[in-house]
């Protein structure tokens, strides 16, 4: 059995539709009204121990929801779920000992007690046994640059250092899963790449189970080795980065450089199928091209045949221009 298993996981919210003002309260009390929106729609997911997945989507499309089901706080609305062999909103005690959360925009550092306090109160909690916590403090103290604020209270520290120590709240009782839901907002490139590093050392090293909803693309390819991409709910796409590059990213560019012009060329290269030619002054132009209707090497021939070239380059589908798509509702739109 996979650690995160769900079938059909769905989560449906009802919530009061009323004009404003005293008017409409009164009307909503007399006549209420309400609708319904499904956060989560059918997700299927199963997730394998030790790996990294980025679960995105845009804003809205039922990224938190899922890790809150997860974690126990909300009970689904239909479907099935297992943690680590748990029903977590039935047997939330227990899954809670065995997993570990970071909400980027809320901490577990209580807020007048010092960092090391509220670590100390952690281990408490969880009952870490003395050595493994003593172990695990000093290894995050090293990794996370903690001991410049681990006297400090949470309320002096900035929002770099709040991060990585609540990674350190998250991480102290060893837990096989973690969740970490935008762990990088609002952060400096330093601090960033400072959990970017720890993230993909502590997994390579301990076996952590890492499910990663973020909106920063490095995240997503330094951290993690699979991508889960959901838009209203529904799953759209689940593989390796690069095979979502090669599954949605068709098009694909050249740009090449002649040594003298040909005023001809561009026109009878724009008139293949699935080309598009861009000139760019008398010397240059860029193709644009379905990689399933022509390779790169086969316009590079048709190209050089007609003229000399000086130079040329390829230009790769990025994982931006993909997860651009997704935002925007055109690669949904598409498939659907």
């Amino acid at each position: 059995m996979a650690l995160i298993e769900t079938r059909g996981l769905s989560k449906r919210f009802r919530s009061a539709v009323r004009a404003p003002g005293f008017g409409g309260a009164l009307r909503h009390l007399l006549a209420p009204r309400h609708e319904e929106k499904l956060a989560v729609d059918g997700l299927d997911l199963s997730i394998e121990a030790g790996e990294t997945v980025a679960y995105v989507g845009p804003n809205g499309a039922g990224k938190s929801t899922t890790i809150k089901m997860l974690t126990g706080i909300l009970v689904p609305t239909s479907g099935e779920l297992t943690v680590n062999g748990l029903v977590p909103h039935r047997q939330r005690i227990q899954n809670a000992e065995r997993i570990g959360v970071v909400f980027g925009q809320r901490t577990q550092l209580w807020w007048d007690l010092s960092v090391i306090d509220s670590l100390l109160l952690q281990r408490k909690i969880y009952g870490v046994p003395e050595p493994t916590f003593k172990n695990n403090l000093e290894r995050f103290t090293r990794l996370l640059e903690l001991d410049a604020f681990l006297h400090l209270t949470a309320r002096k520290i900035s929002l770099g250092q709040r991060m990585r120590a609540d990674l350190a709240m998250a991480l102290i009782h060893d837990p096989p899963i973690v969740y970490l839901d935008e762990p990088t907002i609002g952060l400096d490139l330093t601090a960033k790449e400072t959990i970017r590093a720890f993230l993909k050392q502590y997994n390579e090293e301990r076996g952590t189970t890492i499910l990663l909803t973020t909106h920063d693309l490095v995240d997503m390819e330094e951290i993690c080795q699979r991508i889960v991409i959901i838009d209203h709910g529904r799953k759209i796409f689940d593989g390796g980065l690069e095979d979502m590059k090669d599954r949605f990213a068709r098009r694909r560019a050249i740009r090449f450089q002649l040594e003298s012009p040909e005023p001809a060329l561009a026109e009878r290269l724009g008139a293949l199928p699935e080309v598009e030619c861009e000139p760019d002054g008398d010397r240059r132009f860029t193709l644009r091209f379905d990689r399933f209707q022509h390779s790169a090497g086969s316009l590079t021939r048709e190209v050089m045949s007609q003229a000399t070239v000086s130079d040329f380059h390829l230009e790769e589908p990025s994982i931006e221009d993909v997860i651009r798509q997704v935002y925007s509702g055109t690669l949904l739109a598409e498939r659907t």
